[in-house]
C-alpha cells in the first residue's frame, strides 16, 4: 500500500478530511520549495501537490502561469523538481508528494526513465492535466511499474460514462475540479459540489479531492464537509507571488493560511 492510500486511509478512520496544498516548484526561485514543503506539513497539509513548470500551462489561470514563468526564469526543470522531491524525501518519508503538470517535459524524458527516476526520488503520483485516459495506457503501465498512482481530474461537464472510465484508470484519489474554466475562476456552489461527489461516487471507492475555488478557510471547510480532500492552489500562489523576494514571509504566510484552513477543517468538515 503506497504513501497516498495510507494517508486516506488514516485520515478516514479518524474522521478527517485530507488538505492538498499545490505550489509550483522553483517559485518564485528553487532554494524555497523544499523548505516550504515542509512547513506546508507542518502546517496542516496532508498531501502536497508540487507543480513541474511548463511554458505553455493552458489549464491554469493567469497566477499559477505566472508561477510557472518564475520558476522557468530560474532554469526549474522536471530534473530539478525531482532533485527536491528526493531532498524532502530526507526528513519526510511520510508525506504523499503528487507531481501535477503537462505531458511535454515526461515524454521528453521517456515514461520509462520518467516513472524510474521519480519513484526513486519519492514521489508518489502524478497528474498530468492533458492526458485523457484514452491515451494513457503506456505511462499507466509505467507509473504503476515503479508504484506512483496515476491522479486524473474530474469536470463539472464529465457525463457519468466517463466518469467510470477516468475512475477506472485512476488510483491514489481523483481531484474533482469544481469550476469551469482555469485555475482561479470565479465563486463556488457547494451544493453542486455535493451533487457531483454522490454521482462519481457511484463509479469509485477512491477518496475524492475537490479543487479550484477554495480560496479561504470558509471555502476549505465547507467543501471538507461533502469531500475527501480539499484542494488548495492559486490562493496560496497569489500569496508568493504578492511576497516574492522575502523566502521568510512567504513560509510563515502560507504556513498560517494553511494552518487557518486545517483549523476550519477540523471544526466543521
Amino acid at each position: 500500500m503506497g504513501r497516498i492510500t495510507n494517508c486516506f486511509e488514516r485520515l478516514k478512520n479518524a474522521g478527517r478530511k485530507a488538505l492538498i496544498p499545490y505550489v509550483t516548484a522553483g517559485d518564485p526561485e528553487p532554494a524555497i520549495t523544499v523548505p516550504l514543503m515542509h512547513a506546508m506539513v507542518a502546517a496542516g497539509a496532508d498531501v502536497i501537490e508540487l507543480g513541474v513548470p511548463f511554458s505553455d500551462p493552458m489549464a491554469d489561470g493567469p497566477v499559477i502561469q505566472r508561477a510557472a514563468e518564475r520558476a522557468l526564469e530560474h532554469g526549474t526543470s522536471l530534473r530539478d523538481v525531482l532533485a527536491m522531491v528526493a531532498e524532502f524525501r530526507k526528513t519526510d518519508a511520510d508525506t504523499p508528494v503528487v507531481l501535477m503538470g503537462y505531458l511535454n517535459p515526461v515524454e521528453v524524458m521517456g515514461y520509462a526513465a520518467f516513472a524510474k527516476a521519480a519513484g526513486e526520488a519519492g514521489v508518489d503520483g502524478v497528474l498530468s492535466v492533458d492526458l485523457p485516459p484514452e491515451e494513457a495506457h503506456d505511462l499507466l503501465v509505467a507509473l504503476r511499474g515503479h508504484g506512483l498512482d496515476p491522479i486524473f481530474l474530474l469536470a463539472p461537464t464529465t457525463d457519468d460514462e466517463r466518469i467510470k472510465k477516468i475512475c477506472a484508470a485512476a488510483s491514489g484519489y481523483v481531484y474533482y475540479v469544481a469550476l469551469k474554466g482555469v485555475t482561479g475562476a470565479g465563486g463556488l456552489d457547494v451544493q453542486s459540489v455535493a451533487d457531483k461527489l454522490t454521482r462519481i461516487r457511484r463509479y469509485t471507492e477512491l477518496p475524492v479531492g475537490v479543487g479550484f475555488g477554495i480560496k479561504d478557510a470558509d471555502s476549505a471547510r465547507a467543501v471538507a464537509a461533502v469531500a475527501d480532500a480539499v484542494v488548495v492552489g492559486s490562493a496560496l500562489v497569489k500569496k508568493i507571488e504578492q511576497d516574492a523576494g522575502q523566502s521568510d514571509k512567504i513560509i510563515a504566510d502560507i504556513a498560517d493560511v494553511l494552518a487557518r484552513m486545517r483549523a476550519a477543517m477540523e471544526d466543521g468538515g
